[in-house]
């Protein structure tokens, strides 16, 4: 119990009459009596808030919130004494969140409940937990405060942003997909699987006509196929110190994370078993399951996985996915290529072309985006132009020398990275190039 800044200015009052005093400008009784009447006052107001009781508290949050989106926390307090009490209250949220509403100041009606929000923005995936919260009560006459923790713990686990997930889970997939931003001409009768027979039409293949068929109809008739189902998917995801990179709020691998559920949502709703890879720094093996609750599944198996500030192994990435997946499969890499890597990596992607089609996704800082010919004031400037220069040439090499070994390369923004990944593996799909 401390006091309150009443109580210091009362005080303060009282020590300014003892100086008059001593230099005879106040009657000699004038400190004590104020000393007196200070103490009667105060004395019972700091036993009246010793007594009184804490609010009750109530903290509603999801269990699971998304990563990088603002939520707001309510919380209900309810005061159960036959007076109005004034509090100061502060919520301990986990690390350093942005929060936006705390502390705050609330005047609790007699015997009422009070409801009120504030909101915070999860930084970092992971299981992290609310300690408590802490209130600040004022005794009845505002000459004392105490500092109370009510021990309202409370956990909560940060995921992947699903919140683009639950938004696509109503409609179909090539909507889906559309959204999302992949973009890709429908081709009616072309695919891997048979669909049903009809009669031709002017524009269908040749290799689509059913000859026997059309002996017996005595017409014309051509096949039509479907996409085919049942094909893998695996997502070979980086946790090196390249994707430790931030543009905006969120890490690289954050957003790499999410575009990786993306692609795997749409993948899932047509059919395809999705697996997912973690290597480079922290390692974790998702086997390839179909089913739209596999999402879920992946959600629970990631939350928690976050990139290293180590170098990444290609080769010993490529050399644990060839050791797990047997079965031919789409394998997406994404990574951020640098040109210091890129011997590895060529040998990794080489080796997985053996049994599998392999895309990288290259992430691209937000910073190559600045153009090359801004004007030039002084050395420093000349310096960065110069490096940004090279850096960008060296990237384009080793690109350059992935796609000529027949590896398909996505060079994208964290915020083109789900629209490009979901329109190559549509892309790969009708091409029945699996």
């Amino acid at each position: 119990m401390r006091p309150a800044p009443a109580l210091v200015a009362a005080l303060i009052v009282c020590a300014l009459a003892g100086v008059l005093t001593v230099f005879a400008l106040a009657p000699p009784g004038l400190p004590l009596a104020a000393a007196a009447l200070i103490l009667a006052v105060a004395l019972p107001d700091a036993l009246a808030l010793r007594r009184t009781p804490s609010p009750q508290l109530e903290r509603e949050l999801p269990q699971v919130v998304p990563v990088g989106v603002e939520r707001p926390v309510l919380l209900r307090l309810r005061n159960a004494m036959p007076r109005a009490q004034v509090c100061d209250i502060h919520d301990h949220h986990p690390g350093d969140w942005p929060v936006f509403g705390l502390p705050r100041r609330v005047v609790l009606p007699a015997g009422r409940e009070v409801e009120l929000s504030y909101h915070l923005t999860p930084s970092e995936r992971g299981a992290f937990t609310f300690e408590g919260c802490d209130l600040r009560l004022f005794s009845p006459l505002r000459l004392w405060r105490q500092q109370r923790r009510l021990p309202l713990v409370q956990t909560v686990r940060v995921y992947p942003n699903f919140a683009p997930l639950a938004k696509l889970a109503l409609i179909g997939a090539e909507r889906a997909s559309r959204i999302v931003g992949a973009h890709l001409k429908r081709r009616r009768g072309e695919g891997t699987e048979f669909q049903q027979l009809r009669e031709y039409r002017s524009g269908d293949a040749l290799r689509q006509i059913d000859w026997k068929a059309s002996q017996r109809a005595r017409k014309l008739i051509s096949r039509d196929y479907q996409i085919e189902r049942n094909q893998q998917v695996l997502l070979l995801i980086d946790t090196g110190r390249r994707m430790l990179a931030r543009d905006g709020n969120l890490a690289h691998f954050d957003h790499c994370l999410n575009a990786a559920l993306m692609v795997a949502y749409i993948a899932l709703r047509q059919g395809d078993g999705v697996g997912l890879l973690a290597a480079g720094g922290e390692t974790r093996y998702f086997a390839p399951r179909r089913g739209l609750g596999t999402i879920d599944a992946l959600l629970n198996s990631t939350f928690d996985l976050h990139a290293t500030p180590l170098a990444t192994d290609y080769l010993d990435a490529a050399k644990q996915l060839a050791l797990r997946q047997q079965r031919r499969s789409l394998v997406l890499l994404i990574t951020n290529v640098r040109d210091e890597d890129i011997d590895d990596l060529l040998s990794a992607v080489r080796q997985l072309q053996k049994r599998h089609l392999v895309c990288v996704a290259s992430l691209r800082e937000q910073a190559l985006e600045r153009p090359l010919d801004q004007p030039v004031a002084d050395l420093a400037d000349a310096i960065g132009v110069g490096a940004l220069a090279q850096y960008v040439e060296q990237r384009t090499h080793a690109h350059e020398a992935l796609r000529a070994q027949g590896t398909d390369v996505l060079d994208v923004t964290c915020a083109e990275l789900p629209a490009a990944l979901v329109q190559h593996y549509l892309a790969v799909k009708r091409a029945a190039r699996l």
